[in-house]
């Protein structure tokens, strides 16, 4: 990737300089859906890791409790948080109508929306329904933008109401999806700096027409220029041509809903893939490593509750050796009382 860009990239990621509140309302902004620490960070507050210059997961706890961060199914049906001025924006795009309910949605639609709100053990003894039928029923209406979650806090046992009860004024038809689509690539291109379809549609799990479309679009409206197989703002065009890079080395352990790691795991995930074939241990990505910018290996393993099997570190970088300590505390910092067994496939 080119220095400046990747630089660039860093700088809008607040990776070089951390984000203060301001700096980091506007990050998130940009970067949603929010999601929480991959695999260990069930119920817990989005966090938008090593860009604060503050306790987030705090800051976003806040924002939850004071509904100013809202819970719903966007990225291909998953769960995430969105500031509440753009519920409006997001679905819009990921609504999917309820073209022929079932007798049993109908019901607890019904049931919702005329004596709501209910909890799923309340559904379960107005309707005599099992748990696991009514959870996939709730997604499904929680899809449609019909009803709604309120996971304003960590407990479980949380209420489910009438969608238009919590967000009266939002229109969910607002924007088509490619008008949505628009506004979402300009704010991704703003942070990636540059990016191509594939990046687009990863992170947000659209089919590639309609990212293409919006695209195409974006290009004829003077906002998007192509570069190297990709786009760039068209604003950024200049800047980057007096751009002087800043010194981006430096090693983060980033997880599997980290916004960097969503917008090229297709890559990734084959990178590993690559650099894993035929060993016999466990081999699953636990954490990617970004250096210096850019993604050149993983710590590899088993999630577990409580420390991960750490089973090795794979890396592509040539003097990856050189920089042995640099990757292991990284890695170390997010596994806290893990231990890896391997380095580069070699024994610790």
């Amino acid at each position: 990737m080119d220095e400046k860009i990747r630089s660039l990239r860093m700088e809008r990621q607040c990776l070089l300089k951390k984000a203060d509140e301001t700096e980091y309302i506007a990050l998130y902004r940009d970067t949603q859906p929010g999601q929480n620490v991959y695999w260990h960070g069930f119920g817990e507050p989005p966090v938008l890791s090593f860009r604060a210059d503050f306790d987030d997961k705090e800051f976003n706890r806040r924002r939850q409790m004071e509904r100013r961060l809202v819970k719903g199914r966007f990225a291909g049906g998953n769960l995430g948080w969105i500031m509440s001025e753009d519920m409006e924006l997001f679905a819009s795009l990921y609504r999917k109508p309820l073209a022929r309910p079932t007798l049993e949605q109908t019901e607890l639609l019904t049931l919702i929306e005329n004596a709501g709100p209910f909890n799923i053990q309340q559904l379960k003894e107005e309707t005599g329904l099992l748990v696991k039928q009514i959870t996939p029923i709730l997604h499904r209406l929680q899809e449609a933008f019909l009803i709604y979650e309120d996971q304003y806090d960590g407990e479980w046992d949380r209420g489910w109401y009438r969608f238009a009860e919590i967000f009266p004024d939002v229109d969910t038809e607002r924007y088509t999806k490619v008008e949505a689509l628009k506004i979402l690539l300009q704010r991704f291109a703003y942070r990636m700096v540059w990016f191509d379809v594939a990046m687009a549609k990863a992170f947000y799990r659209v089919p590639e027409k309609e990212i293409r479309k919006a695209v195409e679009e974006l290009t004829a409206e003077d906002v998007l220029v192509p570069w190297e197989s990709g786009y760039v703002q068209k604003s950024d065009i200049a800047l980057l041509q007096d751009y002087v890079p800043k010194d981006t080395r430096s090693v983060y352990a980033l997880h599997r809903n980290d916004f960097l790691y969503r917008a090229q795991e297709p890559v990734l995930k084959q990178m590993v893939k690559d650099r894993t074939a035929g060993l016999p241990y466990d081999c699953e990505p636990l954490q990617y490593l970004l250096i210096d910018g850019q993604f050149h290996g993983a710590s590899v393993g088993h999630f577990r509750y409580g420390p991960y099997d750490l089973n090795d570190i794979v890396c592509d970088l040539p003097e990856a050796e050189s920089r042995r300590e640099e990757l292991l505390e990284a890695l170390l910092a997010v596994n806290p009382g893990g231990e890896f067994k391997r380095f580069l496939g070699i024994e610790i």
